[in-house]
């Protein structure tokens, strides 16, 4: 770590979003160039810093910021220049100049302690001394604020909400309880705050700590596993091993957090489990209001439905089975349907029978939950299907929707697909911006990895048999050839797959060394596969999949060699360093967590807000000098990140299995070289292998794959949206 010390002479460039600026500093050595995240510091300050002098290849020379100390002005020059800047409200040139005339250097300490004496001065009443006063107490606050927080890893965005949120006071509130930042700042979670505590001296003991870490242990099950509540038992284990603090005083501030409604407990089948306030609602909301739309009657007669069914059997020159008759006929007749099935049975059929059945008189709405699912619905409809955030139109904050109970959709019926994908949340949201007697018809493949965010929706909605649905086993597409949708099936029922047949599109490569299996995972994407598929544009045809993140073949790794690969580095491409993750122009990336606020802009001119995980695309462009990185996504959306917004950011050569959810690739390649039994499991191997669309390559060792299709073991998500319909469902009757 190095010090540098000197004068402002300039700001060169500043974000006011992120606080990012490039500043001139004037120091015995000459002019020197300082990057970094600061606040806002006028020309003339005194400053000092420390950090490290990096080399930029544009810009030569400069000095890479780590923590800064801003210095009081302390000559009369110096007071003069830093109040007549504009940084304080009603304060200029001249009305410095009398300022510092009137208290010379005691200037600071008397706008500080004893502002009322601001009278004192020619042309200063007492509103524009208060007017004066607020803003340097707001000024100085801000600083100070900012100055506390960078020692504990705050970023200055995050220092600036938390001092919107707390003003002045932010300092003494939070040395008074750090915690209470989970509850009051959005973006600030426990460990965040626990670090900044356990810094300030706050006990590991203090209440304080144990009733945010039991929340936090919940928060941590949400996100991590998807759990919308844990058991009892379970929630006191991890709090316990989390915080280091005996299970009796934890389940004495669990019993407080629930008797002040912090949690909620509910006893289901001899079992208390707790639930955060936020996803318990989401439960029950979503539970409520499927009943509600399962109360509404259709006013479609047997007789025309049976008859729109033979006609569209005649159109399309296919003959439906009984159940898949069965689910058209349910479809029409309620409120509420829901169809699963695995590949090839005939899905994307029925929606299309349903569409031609409810007949033109219907206003019909499509929607999927990525935009990779809504453009394959759209391809295959032949009518337009959004995304359900664009649908709802997401309003900038997460979980803001325009579209909603107020402002509902305009629709008569609304079909969605891939619901496998969808959370509580999602789920509560587009049920909430439903008008009454508005029909809704849920598609998807319950025997797909459950959704990325918590709950377990569609398997929860299933085990209600009450509820209108119908379950799609038979094999219909048409290309029964195909060994995919065969082989899609056989694993879901724990039988090995059928491969390397002549003439066949799943094909297994034995690789019996992880790192000769990575080798050969290259080699296959960058000639082999484009040669079988006779395809130019390999990387978007051909997907790797990996089931881990980490090892010789996990996601990680793979995607480095694979970046190698396709896009070495060059000094015709720039690229760009964030942490470990380096970006390069031509790099084909993913957006890995909703931020609904980033802006975008079509090749058409039209623009909004929102990028969505799982949305991918490729870097066309990389600002050095601004550090800015354009990517154009899929959906011909070009969104320009900022380099605080590239944490958002991941390369997609190579994917989790869970991350692919949704897409549909020509060609899928997966690693088979072993894991942790928990990430090995069936319906991963299954949902792998249904992301693809012409060919499936598996390379590894065949025991590896014996073992995935063998192991049922899928991970326990605790929800409580099955125990909400049982429970409201029997007391309507």
């Amino acid at each position: 770590m190095e010090y540098l010390a000197g004068t402002i002479a300039g700001t060169l460039f500043r974000n006011e979003d992120n606080g990012y600026s490039v500043i001139s500093v004037r120091t015995g050595e000459g002019l020197i160039t300082v990057t970094g995240n600061m606040p806002e510091i006028m020309d003339g300050e005194m400053v000092e810093m420390e950090g490290a002098y990096v080399d930029h290849p544009q810009y030569g020379r400069q000095f890479k910021l780590s923590s800064l100390r801003i210095k009081q002005p302390e000559t009369l020059s110096a007071i003069e220049k830093y109040l007549g800047s504009g940084l304080i409200k009603g304060v200029g040139p001249s009305t410095a100049r009398l300022i510092v005339a009137t208290f010379g250097k005691e200037t600071l300490e008397v706008m500080g302690t004893q502002p009322e004496r601001l009278v004192e001065v020619p042309k200063i009443g007492k509103v524009r001394m208060k007017r004066i006063a607020e803003s340097f107490m707001e000024q100085q606050a801000s600083r100070s604020t900012y100055i506390f927080l960078q020692q504990y890893g705050v970023s200055p965005a995050l220092a600036a909400k938390i001092h919107k949120a707390y003003r002045e006071q932010a300092e003494v509130l939070i040395r008074d309880n750090p915690y209470r930042l989970i509850d009051d700042i959005n973006g600030v979670g426990f460990l965040t705050a626990d670090r900044i505590a356990l810094s300030l001296g706050i006990s590991e003991d203090s209440v304080f700590r144990l009733r945010a870490g039991i929340k936090y242990a919940l928060q941590e099950a949400s996100g991590a596993g998807g759990h919308t509540c844990l058991p009892e038992e379970e929630l006191l284990e991890k709090a316990a091993a989390l915080l280091n603090a005996p299970k009796a005083e934890i389940r004495r501030l669990m019993d407080e957090l629930t008797l002040n409604k912090h949690l909620f407990a509910d006893v289901v089948e001899d079992t208390r489990f707790i639930s955060l306030p936020s996803l318990r609602k989401a439960e029950v909301d979503v539970a409520s209001r499927l009943l509600a739309l399962c109360g509404t009657s259709q006013q479609f007669f047997p007789q025309h439905i049976k008859a729109s069914i033979t006609n569209f059997e005649r159109a399309h020159s296919i003959r439906f089975s009984k159940t898949q008759r069965q689910a058209v006929s349910t479809a029409a007749e309620h409120g509420f349907t829901v169809i699963t099935g695995g590949p090839g049975t005939g899905k994307t059929t029925l929606i299309n029978c349903i569409i031609h059945v409810l007949g033109t008189s219907s206003k019909i709405l499509l929607a999927a939950p990525t935009g990779r699912a809504a453009k394959r619905m759209s391809e295959a409809c032949g009518q337009d299907a959004s995304t359900i955030h664009r649908l709802l139109q997401y309003g900038g904050e997460e979980g803001s929707f325009q579209i909603n109970q107020d402002n509902p959709l305009d629709c008569d019926c609304l079909i969605v697909d891939e619901v496998s994908m969808m959370d509580v949340f999602l789920t509560r949201s587009l049920l909430v911006a439903l008008q009454p007697g508005t029909r809704l018809i849920l598609v998807g493949d319950a025997d797909q990895l459950p959704s990325v965010g918590p709950g377990n929706v569609l398997a929860d909605i299933l085990t209600m048999d009450s509820l209108p649905q119908v379950r799609l086993t038979e094999i219909f597409r048409q290309d029964e050839d195909s060994m995919i949708v065969v082989n899609a099936h056989r694993i879901n029922q724990g039988q090995s797959p059928v491969m390397n047949s002549r003439g066949s599109d799943f094909f297994f490569e034995n690789q019996q060394d992880a790192t000769q299996a990575a080798d050969s995972i290259v080699q296959l994407c960058m000639s082999r596969l484009p040669q079988y598929l006779m395809v130019e544009d390999s990387m978007r045809h051909i997907q790797v999949l990996s089931p881990t993140r980490k090892g010789v073949c996990g996601v990680q790794a793979l995607n480095r060699l694979l970046q190698t690969a396709f896009n070495p580095a060059s000094p015709r491409r720039n690229d760009i360093q964030y942490g470990e993750l380096i970006l390069r122009e031509g790099d084909k990336v993913m957006h890995i967590k909703n931020n609904y606020q980033l802006e975008w802009e079509t090749i058409n001119g039209a623009n909004g807000q929102g990028v969505f995980n799982g949305d991918i695309g490729f870097i066309t462009k990389i600002e050095e000098e601004d550090r800015m990185v354009s990517v154009l996504y899929d959906d011909e959306k070009n969104v320009m990140y900022q380099y605080a917004d590239l944490e958002e950011l991941d390369l997609a050569y190579c994917l989790s299995v869970h991350k692919s959810q949704g897409s549909e690739f020509p060609a899928v390649v997966m690693p088979m070289v072993g894991g942790p039994k928990m990430l090995l499991t069936r319906n991963l191997l299954y949902t792998g292998v249904t992301r693809a669309r012409r060919l499936v390559v598996l390379v590894g060792r065949q025991e590896v794959l014996n073992m995935m299709v063998n192991n049922n073991l899928e991970r326990r998500r605790y929800s409580l949206l099955s125990h909400w319909l049982h429970l409201l469902s029997s007391s309507r009757v």
